[in-house]
């Protein structure tokens, strides 16, 4: 009887000392639920999102990469349903497309306001935005602008108007019919080109079919690196149509309060994504043809966010 209540104890005290080494592990690494992060499909969106990834790994969550998804909508429609805990958006989409308001916003403290304010009573907390204003931008050949003398997108409303026919533009599906794409555009600057003028094509090749004179002008965005790799030019928004779109970590509200060190650890990185630091991200992946997730850890231990 001696003897078995002895080993009675003994198991009682490893099954004790299990448990509480279980919960300290549990502590210490912040396990529990599985943080969901996800991003649109094009360069930068996978750049912010691997570094968000690895940011939350490194800081101990175990992460669910959802990186990689086609549409500002499909990612919307993905937070609110509760398929992601959070992703970069941009303020200037939010307002426009997804909160569904008419004017643009330039400022970007105002505009980050308006979205984070809006968007707490739909159960998304905006986190500190970045600098890095990843606007649209119509593009040309820079030799081709300069030989038509346009450098403006009134100087290119102006050609267009004057030369029927002559230039096409190459533009994504949802730049196609978004009140910030290229119906406002055509609004706002008082032109308009018939549908055989204007290409649809994916986003990914866009830059590339610019550059090999497929096309005249094409759809862009701002801190793209293949811009300047390509010899292309942005044509300067002088009637400032184009919103701000700095991007910001966008939370759902029940996620960032069960784990409310997610806000720390986001904000440590928003304010180190300039424009100038974005774009050369960007080449990396899109000139050199690396990962995107090897680019996004070389830039964090660069910075020390990691180790």
């Amino acid at each position: 009887m001696i003897k078995k209540s002895k080993f009675i104890k003994t198991i009682a005290l490893v099954l004790v000392l299990v448990l509480s080494i279980g919960v300290l592990s549990a502590c210490g690494s912040n396990s529990g639920d599985t943080i969901k992060v996800g991003s649109k499909e094009f360069t930068e969106q996978l750049l912010l999102g691997k570094i968000t990834v690895l940011a939350l790994k490194d800081a101990g969550f175990k992460v669910d990469d959802k990186t990689g998804v086609a549409g500002s909508d499909k990612v919307r429609l993905a937070l609110e349903n509760g398929d992601f805990d959070l992703y970069w958006e941009y303020t200037g989409t939010a307002w426009l497309s997804q909160l569904q308001n008419d004017e643009p916003i330039t400022d970007s403290q105002e505009a980050y306001e308006k979205v984070r304010d809006t968007d707490e009573e739909n159960g998304f907390i905006w986190l500190q935005y970045a600098t890095l204003n990843n606007t649209y931008t119509l593009m040309m050949r820079k030799e081709h602008a300069e030989e038509l003398g346009i450098k403006t997108i009134s100087d290119l409303s102006k050609y267009i108007s004057e030369n029927p026919g002559e230039l096409t533009t190459a533009i994504d599906h949802e730049f196609s019919v978004r009140p910030d794409g290229y119906p406002g555009v055509q609004a706002h600057y008082g032109f308009n080109q018939s549908d055989d003028e204007i290409k649809i094509m994916d986003l990914g090749i866009m830059y590339k079919t610019l550059r090999e004179n497929q096309v005249d002008v094409a759809m862009g965005f701002a801190t793209d690196g293949r811009i300047a790799a390509f010899d292309l030019v942005n044509l300067e928004d002088d009637k400032y149509f184009f919103p701000v779109y700095n991007a910001a970590p966008v939370v759902r509200k029940d996620a960032l309060e069960q784990h409310p060190e997610i806000k720390d650890i986001l904000e440590k990185i928003s304010p180190l994504l300039d424009s100038e630091t974005m774009t050369k991200l960007n080449y990396e992946v899109d000139i050199n043809e690396r990962e995107p997730d090897e680019v996004a850890e070389e830039w964090l231990k660069s910075t020390g966010l990691i180790d």
